[in-house]
């Protein structure tokens, strides 16, 4: 068997790949194990000096890894070379503040001596999407590498050579043989990857769907997960709201990755007063955007990942015209030959509860209107979801503005005049069918570790 990194500009094959057999898995997964028996034992600074060499090659190699993720994903190069350079970022981090992380913590109890020790757990399987080929990677795999773990790594067929190209930069950097392999599979194999006795953990990034399946394996197994799934992220616009700042980060934080992002606008929750202004100042800056080809460097706009991928987008636009969302800009598929996967910009008005646009994640360019009486029910409209991944309010009332982010408003990361992101340093998740658990920061170094009680009398 084998799978195919395809060219989403025109959809020419790139590269075959022949797929790892079942043996094949099983013996690399082997091979990490026996790896970590060792690198479990290398001290904080040796590992940090590592991650740092790794920083020092992702910075290296920007342009041509940006190049591949064009390539394979459709990633304008201007947003591949920050991907590349924020995976570096992610390495300095832990390398930096990893030992502080994982000293011992002295509890003071009846014992002499009392502690809390944080120690790594062994091999961990990241399965892995294609939008963010090396970012998605790289915080799981910074502070898994700087905890003492190992890591095995299940990527989106489409970006194999990513996935080729970032266990290349663990062996260049100097990491100990077979820290971490790329399993070459389709997703037929997790069953058996995750039944592997050596896999003590599963990260996930992906569909909720996905992650129901890969939750429910290894909760039999009683392997921990930490599940990183779908939203469908609001953005509530208040009538004190500085119109023409949001309408800008708005337009960016809905088209970010071609719109492709767990945490890419989605939902644009507008007051009254203020809607027909916001929506004008939106349309023109969706509009601006320029669409083309992924490795010219003016390019914001590349093509989506798969053109299937566009197909169901352009479904779920029509069937939200259907129920009576109303469509102000795109919602074509452009008819220029060569264009293989493209979608224009598109906005949605008039969005309703029992509407598609409204009740589902929308994967791609495609941004959805709702008008909210009042605060309070943006409040309520932003919260009547199934998500909680990321949320943003956009207001001049400091107040009022952290009150609902901190006590209001359902998800994982609330952000107020700025468009949500993940930064290494705080913990990135969400709640309810966006998953569980956190990546980044302390807490996500801790979720890898066993945290162990240590008490002498």
């Amino acid at each position: 068997m084998s799978i195919s990194s395809i060219n989403p500009v025109n959809g020419v094959i790139i590269k075959t790949y022949q797929e790892d057999s079942a043996d094949q898995i099983h013996q690399k997964i082997d091979q990490v194990h026996q790896a970590w028996l060792s690198y479990k034992e290398t001290d904080f600074k040796s590992r940090a000096m590592l991650l740092l060499q790794v920083s020092k090659l992702l910075t290296e190699r920007k342009d041509q890894l940006a190049k591949l993720m064009a390539l394979e994903m459709g990633k304008p190069l201007k947003a591949g070379v920050a991907e590349v350079l924020k995976c570096a970022s992610v390495c300095e981090y832990y390398a930096e503040n990893g030992a502080e992380f994982l000293a011992d913590q002295s509890i003071k109890t009846t014992a002499a001596k009392s502690y809390v020790s944080f120690q790594p757990i062994g091999v961990v399987l990241a399965i892995m999407p294609w939008n963010f080929p090396f970012w998605q990677v790289f915080r799981f795999l910074a502070p898994a590498l700087m905890a003492g773990n190992c890591g095995v790594l299940k990527h989106s067929s489409g970006v194999t050579g990513c996935a080729i190209e970032i266990e290349k930069l663990i062996i260049d950097a100097g990491f100990p043989e077979n820290v971490f392999k790329t399993l070459i599979c389709s997703s037929k194999a997790i069953s058996g990857v995750i039944e592997n006795p050596y896999i003590k953990a599963v990260t996930l990034t992906g569909s909720t769907e996905a992650g129901k399946k890969v939750a429910e394996q290894a909760g039999k197994l009683i392997k921990k997960t930490v599940l990183e799934l779908g939203g469908s992220d609001p953005y509530i616009i208040l009538s004190d709201a500085d119109l023409k700042k949001a309408a800008k980060i708005c337009a960016e934080a809905r088209l970010i990755n071609n719109g492709q992002s767990c945490i890419a606008a989605k939902r644009f929750i507008v007051v009254k007063e203020v809607v027909e202004q916001f929506t004008a100042l939106f349309k023109a800056g969706m509009a601006s955007k320029k669409t083309g080809d992924p490795l010219l460097d003016d390019t914001d706009l590349g093509p989506m990942a798969r053109a299937e991928l566009r197909d169901e987008l352009h479904q779920q636009v029509l069937k939200s015209i259907k129920q009576g969302a109303k469509c102000i800009l795109g919602g074509e598929i452009p008819v220029t030959e060569g264009e293989h996967a493209y979608y224009q910009p598109t906005i949605l008005t008039g969005v309703k509860k029992g509407i598609l646009a409204y009740d589902e994640e929308i994967f791609g360019p495609v941004a959805a209107i709702i008008t909210a009486d009042d605060t309070k029910d943006a409040i309520h409209i932003a919260n009547d979801t199934n998500f909680g991944l990321g949320a943003a309010i956009f207001t001049e009332n400091a107040s009022l503005a952290e009150n609902i982010a901190r006590n209001k408003l359902a998800a994982g990361s609330c952000f107020v005049n700025e468009g949500v992101k993940s930064d290494p340093a705080l913990p990135f998740g969400g709640i309810n069918q966006s998953g569980y658990g956190r990546e980044l920061g302390m807490f996500g170094i801790h979720e890898f570790v066993n945290i162990k009680t240590v008490y002498i009398k």
